[in-house]
């Protein structure tokens, strides 16, 4: 029967055929090649679907979570929900295809239904609540609050909550300091401060809130989220950067037809910067005064690129929205692509930027500070810099995940920003066009520089960083584990002689790479590292 099984296979090789000659088994090796073949046929689906997933274009990604986040409501639930029952209420309005639970300012619920017209039901069985003023304007958003009638009982178990924030500096630290290896290192920080799928649905969800109140005014726009909420470089509690997008960014040519057409009557403006401040005027006065959960509205409309801010208290995100930025979707768009061009591509830009905020490089708050996205595009010039451009195999990922860290901070800490500038539509540098400290050109709209608020101190001390960031890397004592003290990119993380004490001048940096921390810290290692070889040296005596 093995013989004849081992010859047979060769000729079945596709599934069908396998299916076919599974009737001729006796009844016992029946079952179990069934078992097989089921198996061999659910994990060939699993992969084609993942492959198929993956390879999916980023319009078609936006436009699939978009779609999503229109079959979806966002419910304020009880502090303790029994999660069974809220599932069975909603479910008497239409299948549910999934849902989460997450904390901010309470307890919140996303519900996903297979269609809209699950939405339409639920809305009709909605109350509006009552109030003791005339004031409140009866909008039916998908923004809902659940009164549960009675008491909640405390014996059943409470659902899951999702996490929305990302972790402390001092927590990555321990976690980093737990890996086995540094490529483990980096891995495991992208997997911790990535966004999540319910963080990134939440995002997509806010938007189609946001435009649910701008469509009674444009009917036919869209608003769609841009930079780290999408392109795969989002961090867990980074803002989310929405465009209304008026004219449909995504929109096929036009067709031809019978040579007549039909055009909107519309008013003209003096400018498209002036139509754009009067469009973000009327929806940032709809937002502060009608929009459910929109608090602290800010109408920014003299910033080069006008835009309206406010924080939505029940995702707990900061909101920016611009209209019609066909560039920062172009933007978008590229860092998306670039992401997914090399696995290493991504890792080493949530550790770079992750170095970066812990020394203070970045910031949240707008100012002098390089910015989280002129970071990544240094990162991405960076690795189009490599000599040669091409990345190496496979077979050398381990060790080159550690060394392109080293070789990013040894870039960068000698890079001759004094006279030449970045740029990564050539992938090479260019000279200055103008004296700021900091000149990294836009992809899209090439007369722009992107860090022009930089300034010459944020910029040395950056330099500085690298240079002591890519000499600690040099020291084979930091990239031995430890149980005791950070190791490896979990050292990079420590807080640098360049935080308090100013920044030291280039010449004397590279003379004198490292602060009396980092010598301890390295001396610290050497001790440990010693007596844990004097202990296996006694232990092997004893044996």
């Amino acid at each position: 029967m093995a013989a004849s099984f081992g010859v047979c296979r060769l000729h079945f090789r596709a599934l069908g055929g396998l299916d076919k000659f599974c009737l001729g088994l006796e009844p016992q090796t029946q079952v179990r090649f069934t078992s097989t073949t089921s198996a061999l046929k659910a994990q060939t689906e699993k992969k084609t679907a993942k492959a198929a997933k993956e390879s999916r274009t980023f319009q078609a990604i936006q436009e699939e979570r978009k779609e999503e986040a229109e079959r979806s409501v966002l419910i304020s639930c009880p502090p303790k929900i029994n999660e069974k029952k809220f599932i069975d209420y909603l479910s008497k309005h239409g299948t549910i295809n999934k849902h989460f639970f997450y904390n901010s300012y309470g307890a919140n619920a996303v519900v996903e239904f297979s269609s809209r017209e699950s939405i339409a039901s639920l809305k009709e069985s909605i109350n509006i609540p009552a109030v003791e003023h005339e004031a409140a304007v009866p909008f039916k958003s998908r923004l809902l609050s659940l009164k549960w009638p009675g008491s909640q009982s405390s014996n059943h178990p409470m659902p899951k909550f999702k996490e929305q924030s990302p972790p402390s500096i001092n927590e990555i630290t321990q976690l980093l300091s737990e890996r086995d290896t540094m490529d483990e290192q980096l891995q495991c920080l992208t997997e911790t401060l990535q966004l999540t799928e319910e963080n990134i649905s939440l995002r997509f969800l806010v938007c189609s809130l946001l435009r649910d109140i701008a469509g009674a005014y444009f009917p036919e726009c869209i608003i769609r989220p841009f930079g780290s909420s999408v392109n795969s470089f989002g961090k867990l509690g980074c803002d989310v950067d929405m465009i209304l997008d008026l004219d449909g960014i995504y929109a096929t040519s036009q067709k031809k037809g019978s040579g007549l057409s039909l055009e909107y009557q519309v008013k003209r403006g003096a400018s498209e910067r002036a139509v754009t401040q009067s469009i973000l005027s009327v929806i940032g006065k709809c937002v502060d005064q009608f929009g459910p959960g929109c608090v602290g509205v800010q109408s920014i409309l003299q910033a080069r690129c006008p835009l309206v801010r406010f924080a939505h208290q029940p995702s707990g995100f900061q909101c920016d929205l611009t209209a019609n930025n066909r560039v920062a979707m172009k933007s978008s768009e590229l860092l998306f692509l670039y992401g997914k061009l090399d696995p290493r591509v991504r890792p080493l830009v949530f550790s770079v930027r992750c170095w970066a905020r812990a020394h203070s490089i970045t910031s949240s708050i707008p100012g002098a500070w390089i910015t989280n996205f002129s970071l990544t595009v240094m990162v991405v010039f960076f690795l189009q810099q490599r000599n040669p451009p091409i990345l190496p195999t496979l077979d050398r990922l381990k060790e080159l995940a550690e060394k392109l860290l080293q070789e990013f901070f040894e870039f960068y800490g000698n890079f001759p920003f004094n006279k030449a500038s970045i740029n990564i539509r050539k992938g090479k540098e260019q000279t200055k066009p103008e004296m700021t400290a900091l000149y990294i050109q836009n992809p899209f709209e090439t007369t722009l520089n992107i860090s022009k608020n930089v300034n010459a101190t944020q910029l040395e001390r950056f330099v500085a960083l690298c240079r002591e960031s890519a000499w600690l890397l040099q020291q084979k004592e930091i990239l031995k584990q430890s149980s005791d003290s950070p190791w490896g990119f979990a050292a990079l993380l420590l807080p640098s002689v360049t935080s308090g004490a100013g920044v030291k001048s280039r010449r004397k940096r590279k003379l004198e790479p490292a602060s009396s921390r980092i010598k301890n810290l390295l001396d610290s290692l050497k001790i440990k590292g010693g007596e844990t070889v004097a202990k296996k040296g006694s232990a092997n005596a004893r044996r």
